[in-house]
């Protein structure tokens, strides 16, 4: 299901591991969680307290960094102000030393994420054609010299 704002959600507990979902899903980012990993000391640290550890036998798949996104929220609305363009950023993004990926309110039009997609000539929507509703927009690599 798609929640209020456009995130492609799953409640994990209550998934019994039909695989359903993955057979359906059109761009097959869905993926099954095949072990139990045991996360021995000190591996158990680098689990992040804010998301839940998945067992054996349930789908997964991206959730856009969910939980730093209700923290965005949380922080905006204790100092009653909107979210910043740029302030929430998935692990990817903030990981990424080229700034491949660009995060923000497609609902916007101020925002750099909107503005890609609405602006961008080399920008397009894997499935488009499908009526799938893509919130993701992928810029086409420029070949040659730039």
């Amino acid at each position: 299901m798609h929640n209020e704002e456009g995130l492609n959600a799953q409640i994990y507990n209550r998934c019994i591991g039909t695989r359903y979902c993955s057979n359906n899903c059109p761009y097959k980012v869905r993926r099954f969680n095949w072990v139990n990993i045991n996360w021995r000391k000190p591996l158990d640290m680098q689990l992040n307290p804010e998301v839940t550890v998945r067992s054996r036998g349930v789908m997964e798949k991206c959730t856009f960094c969910v939980q730093r996104i209700r923290n965005a929220e949380a922080r905006a609305a204790r100092e009653n102000r909107k979210i910043l363009d740029g302030e929430i950023q998935p692990a990817c993004a903030q990981s990424c030393p080229t700034r491949v990926y660009t995060f923000g309110d497609l609902l916007d039009p101020a925002s750099e994420v909107s503005r890609l997609t609405r602006e961008d000539p080399r920008r397009y929507h894997l499935l488009e054609e499908l009526n799938t509703k893509p919130a993701v927009t992928f810029l086409r690599r420029v070949d040659g010299d730039l």
